[in-house]
């Protein structure tokens, strides 16, 4: 898959690696980094993991508004949770995925329609399908 046109960029700066400051171009991010200490780290920031959690829970959620305006499914208090683990991959190391959306008030079966849906239109999804475990549970 490929993007045809692109409509947005968002561009960031990393210095110091997992031991520094991560910011963008515009001025509406600028977050210190640092290894978790679960990880043997200081823990005094945020971290990679976090951030890509963070906008993998958000960009989930607008695709799930967004297939549930066009089913005509009120999403109101809708959330959607990301956790994203990293470990030992081989050589190296790997990311997964876990994503918990929360739909109050929507029929089980629908629900877990939407997020198939959802997962079908968000980016992130399209981006990590087949790269990394990500898996999906409506709470």
């Amino acid at each position: 898959m490929s993007v045809s046109k692109v409509l947005y960029t968002a561009t960031a700066t990393a210095e110091g690696g997992r031991e520094g400051r991560t910011y963008s171009d515009d001025g509406q991010l600028d977050v210190t980094v640092s290894v978790p200490s679960a990880l043997g780290g200081p823990g005094r920031g945020s971290n990679p993991e976090q951030l890509f959690a963070a906008g993998f829970a958000a960009c989930f959620h607008s695709a799930l508004q967004l297939v549930s305006r066009k089913a005509k499914q009120d999403v109101t208090n809708s959330t959607v949770t990301a956790s994203v683990g990293i470990g030992p991959d081989g050589d190296g190391y790997g990311l997964r995925v876990d994503l918990v959306v929360g739909l109050p008030g929507v029929d089980r079966s629908v629900a877990e329609d939407l997020v198939k849906q959802a997962d079908a239109v968000c980016p992130y999804s399209n981006a990590t399908r087949g790269n990394i475990p990500v898996t999906h549970r409506v709470a």
